[in-house]
């Protein structure tokens, strides 16, 4: 049997899953998203193996947060320069860059290491309907 096995890395058929993120919660989906990312929806995971699939969302724009997130999460970055801590609200991200929340929360949920960098780059999103990757044969993300 296939799955009784560890499969390496260049052996593995990646699959294309299209998520549709209008009215879903950030939280919930990043989860989902990270999971198909990292390859733990696979009977044969291995941690230390990029064994994930590509995940495309979409309506990046329309994703919904629970309670006073909107207002009261706030995301950090610093500059580089003495004094440069820079903060932003969740909704002036959004307004700003609807992307980057997702992306943002797919990352944090990812492990800190040379293999996550190399399985985010496996995540595209974008913030209304269109996209690139058109002759793909997409599986939809419940």
């Amino acid at each position: 049997m296939n799955w009784e096995k560890n499969i390496p890395p260049h052996q593995v058929e990646r699959q294309w899953f299209l998520v549709d993120a209008e009215g879903k919660i950030l939280g919930r989906l990043a989860t989902q998203i990270a999971t198909i990312l990292r390859g733990k929806h696979r009977p044969y995971f291995t941690p230390h193996w990029d064994l994930g699939d590509y995940v495309v969302v979409i309506n990046a724009a329309k994703i919904k947060v629970t309670g006073g997130k909107e207002k009261k999460k706030i995301y950090y970055r610093h500059t580089g320069y003495p004094g440069g801590l820079k903060e932003e609200t969740l909704g002036s991200l959004r307004q700003r860059k609807p992307e980057e929340v997702i992306y943002r929360a797919v990352k944090g949920m990812l492990p800190k290491n040379r293999l996550a960098r190399k399985i985010i780059k496996k995540l595209y999103i974008f913030p209304g309907k269109k996209h690139p990757f058109k002759g793909k044969n997409f599986v939809p993300l419940d």
